[in-house]
C-alpha cells in the first residue's frame, strides 16, 4: 500500500476529465481502509470508486482513495433463490454477466451500466423497470469517523428514484464495502415492457426469452444509443427523469400533445429528461470538444480534452431551458465535484 502525488484521475473517471489528486492510494482489502482512515493526517479524504456517476471540476487537494476490493461469493441458496455478496471493487456489468454465466436472475435488465458495484446503492442504479433495490438485501459499509463496520438493510438505506441515505443524509460519511444481492434460480421474472426491449428481442426473432436474451438486448440497445465511456468521454445519464403533478402534466400535454409519461403514482407523472433536451433542441449539439450525444440527449459527452467546468456550464444551459420552455426543473444525476 503506496501513497503516490499528483496523480492524473483522467483515467478514473469516465468523462475523462484530466484533474489530478494531490495524494491517491488504492486499497484491496478493508484492513488497508482502515490504515488509511487511521493516519490523523488523511482524515478528510476523497472516496473513489469506478469513477462513472461524477463530474470532476477541479484537483482534488486531498487524498484520494481508491476503493478496489474484490471477490464475489455465494452466502447460501436454495431451490429458488440465491444469496450473493459482493465486493465493492468489482465491476458492475463484469458482475451482472457473472450472474448470467450461472444463470442467477434479476439484474439482467441492468446490463452495461457502468461503474463499480460498492457506488451502485448510493445511486440505486435502474434500467429499463428494474432498480437495484429491487434485489438488494443489505450492504456493509465503513464508518469513515468511528472506523466501525455498519450492515445496513434495505431499509435503512432509504432508496428512491436514483437516491439512498448514502446520497443524502449520510453522504461523505460511509464507505461502502460490500453488497448482498438475492437473486433467482428459476422460475426468474422478465421485464420485456419496458423500452424497446420487446422490439429487440423480436428484431432477434425470440418469441421465449431467458435472462440471457433480455440482457442482449439491453446491451444491443443501450450500445446503439449510449457511447462507451472507453470512446467518448460521458457519465451515463446525465439528468434525472423529473416527476410532475398530474395537473401540470396535463397543462403541458395540452401544448405538447406528443409528450411521453409514464405514471408514477395517482397525482404523479414522470417525463423522460431526453425527450425534454431532445425537444429543446439540444440532441447532437456540438460545442467545440464537448457537447450533448447525437443519439441520446440525456448524455453529455466530452469529445476529448473538455474540462468539468465546460461540461458543467452547459448542463446548466441545458437546465434552465428546460425550465424556461416547460417549466420542468431537470436535476443532474451525476455528483458534480
Amino acid at each position: 500500500m503506496k501513497i503516490q502525488h499528483d496523480i492524473s484521475l483522467k483515467s478514473y473517471n469516465t468523462f475523462g476529465i484530466d484533474v489530478k489528486a494531490k495524494h491517491f492510494i488504492s486499497v484491496t482489502s478493508i484492513n488497508e481502509l482502515l490504515e488509511v482512515l487511521k493516519l490523523e493526517e488523511n482524515s478528510d479524504i476523497f472516496i473513489l470508486g469506478g469513477g462513472s456517476n461524477m463530474l470532476l471540476t477541479q484537483d482534488i487537494n486531498t487524498l484520494v482513495v481508491h476503493v478496489n476490493l474484490k471477490g464475489i461469493s455465494i452466502v447460501s441458496d436454495d431451490e429458488d433463490h440465491v444469496i450473493i455478496n459482493v465486493k465493492a471493487g468489482e465491476n458492475w456489468h463484469d458482475f451482472v454477466c457473472w450472474c448470467l454465466e450461472h444463470d442467477f436472475g434479476g439484474l439482467e435488465n441492468l446490463s452495461l451500466i457502468p461503474g463499480n458495484v460498492g457506488t451502485a446503492p448510493i445511486q440505486n442504479i435502474g434500467a429499463y423497470g428494474v432498480e437495484l433495490k429491487d434485489h438488494f438485501v443489505s450492504c456493509e459499509a465503513l464508518n469513515v469517523y468511528s472506523r466501525e463496520i455498519k450492515t445496513f438493510t434495505k431499509s435503512e438505506c432509504h432508496f428512491d428514484y436514483r437516491n439512498s441515505i448514502f446520497k443524502q443524509e449520510l453522504k461523505g460519511s460511509y464507505i461502502i464495502c460490500s453488497v448482498t444481492f438475492k437473486l433467482t434460480k428459476r422460475a426468474h421474472v422478465l421485464h420485456t415492457s419496458y423500452g424497446t426491449i420487446q422490439n429487440e428481442l423480436d428484431h432477434m426473432e425470440i418469441t421465449n426469452p431467458n435472462i440471457q436474451d433480455i440482457s442482449k438486448a439491453v446491451v444491443t440497445i443501450r450500445k446503439s444509443k449510449l457511447p462507451d465511456p472507453k470512446e467518448i468521454g460521458n457519465s451515463g445519464s446525465f439528468f434525472k427523469n423529473p416527476v410532475i403533478d398530474k395537473l401540470a402534466f396535463q397543462k403541458l400535454a395540452e401544448k405538447f400533445e406528443d409528450i411521453p409519461s409514464y405514471i408514477v403514482s395517482e397525482n404523479e407523472i414522470k417525463v423522460p429528461a431526453g425527450w425534454l433536451i431532445e425537444k429543446a433542441g439540444f440532441k447532437g449539439k456540438r460545442f467545440d470538444n464537448y457537447g450533448v450525444h447525437k443519439k441520446q440527449a440525456l448524455v453529455l459527452v466530452n469529445y476529448g480534452g473538455a474540462n468539468g467546468d465546460d461540461i458543467l456550464n452547459l448542463s446548466k444551459l441545458i437546465q434552465n431551458t428546460i425550465l424556461r420552455i416547460f417549466g420542468i426543473e431537470i436535476e443532474a444525476e451525476v455528483n458534480i465535484i
